[in-house]
């Protein structure tokens, strides 16, 4: 049988008489072979990134003195690439109310992490954040998998307390919620990238479901002020902040990491010095084959190299749109697939742009590109649950009123 989604449509028969009638939705047959095209480009388009991606970690793994821990980065990224598809494939294979009703359970156990990862001796700290559980040889970031629990949770509320919204009380805590859960949890750490991009996240969920907007510039008018202050109170954030303002004026007083990325992006010129023959990634450029491989992407292939991975990154953007139009709008599956998808291309934008000196830096990787587990596996599973969610029911029935509403 074809699942059905009902909703009232006010008609006139041809008497002249108002009637109600109840018409089916279900994806239009005709559209099928235009839904299944899109589908096609966007899994093409991700291949692409990952067959990129691997390919510039090997490159960006080189060292000025060659060892065998070069082939250790791509083997481990492979490994990775591995897990993340199996992942995503699992993630697609799911039915799509799947994710609605399983929403609070990915929610709870990503938070259950969360707590978990800030406990001394559990969780590994590195470089002053205490942001990884390990096991054995493996390792896992929680605050990587909020990303995908949080906007699953936000849908879901949004969705059953719809009609609650016009009362402020009922239409914003029991709402917003597991924003002020999961967000300080991911700031204890300390992680203020991620935080920052979970806030970004979570606000374009809200606003998609239709939450007032009233209720969203309140939010704002709160949150501003909380994320100056908590800036302020981190000397080494105010010192990201100045290190980028004087990238522009003092490139003496920029920070390191900045001014290689900014070196190896000029050196690449045009079309670049050549796959594999970077000199900057040779111990220059720091954190080259995770948060900065654009960059090494800018010296190696050059302009041409950084405008063609930003154009597939608008074709997997386009196509991730057109596979979400046929949803029916202000429903949970519409509103989690568009702020996944938006959240994934997002996080894209801002690692280009810190890579760039366009905003201050973050400790944000590059998409399906950089090397890394946690990310690759919550970026790959995002995706599955995007197709998951837009998978088109191909089972033929027709939409058709009820007998009883047959016009004369």
């Amino acid at each position: 049988m074809c699942p059905e989604f009902s909703f009232p449509l006010e008609t006139f028969n041809v008497t002249g008489y108002r009637q109600r009638k109840t018409e089916s939705w279900t994806h239009d047959p005709g559209a099928a072979p235009h839904a299944d095209r899109a589908r096609s480009v966007f899994l093409a388009l991700v291949a692409v990134l990952l067959a990129f991606g691997i390919l510039m970690v090997h490159s960006a793994s080189i060292t000025s003195w060659p060892t065998e821990f070069e082939q250790v980065y791509l083997s481990r990224h492979l490994a990775f690439v591995l897990v993340a598809v199996t992942a995503a494939a699992v993630c697609a294979s799911l039915p799509s109310h799947f994710w609605s009703r399983g929403a609070p359970w990915v929610f709870w156990g990503t938070v259950f992490l969360l707590a978990v990862v800030l406990i001394p001796g559990v969780g590994t700290r590195v470089n002053g954040a205490q942001r990884w559980l390990r096991f054995g040889p493996l390792s896992l970031q929680p605050s990587e998998l909020a990303t995908i629990a949080l906007p699953l949770m936000l849908c879901r509320l949004a969705d059953s307390r719809r009609q609650r919204w016009q009362r402020f009380f009922a239409g914003t805590l029991p709402v917003v919620w597991p924003i002020l859960v999961v967000v300080p949890l991911v700031l204890v750490e300390p992680d203020l990238g991620t935080a920052a991009l979970l806030t970004l996240g979570a606000t374009i969920a809200l606003f998609v479901a239709g939450w007032p907007l009233r209720h969203l510039l309140l939010a704002a008018v709160l949150a501003v002020p909380a994320a100056g202050l908590l800036v302020a109170f981190r000397p080494y954030q105010v010192q990201r902040i100045t290190g980028f303002l004087a990238a522009w004026s003092d490139a003496g007083e920029a920070p390191y990491q900045l001014t290689q990325s900014l070196v190896s992006l000029g050196e690449g010129g045009l079309f670049g010095v050549g796959l594999g023959k970077g000199w900057q990634k040779l111990s220059f450029l720091p954190e080259a084959n995770t948060d900065f491989v654009f960059a090494v992407v800018g010296e190696e292939l050059g302009l041409a190299g950084t405008l063609g991975l930003v154009a597939v990154w608008a074709g997997l953007f386009v196509a991730g749109l057109r596979l979400i139009a046929p949803l029916p709008r202000n429903s949970f599956a519409s509103a989690a697939a568009f702020t996944l998808l938006v959240q994934l291309v997002l996080q894209a934008v801002v690692n280009m742009a810190v890579v760039t000196a366009l905003v201050p830096p973050k400790g944000i990787p590059l998409p399906l590109i950089s090397y890394g587990g946690s990310d690759l596996l919550a970026g790959l599973a995002s995706i599955g649950i995007v197709l998951s969610l837009t998978r088109p029911h191909h089972a033929k029935c027709a939409v058709r009123p009820p007998a009883s509403s047959v016009a004369v």
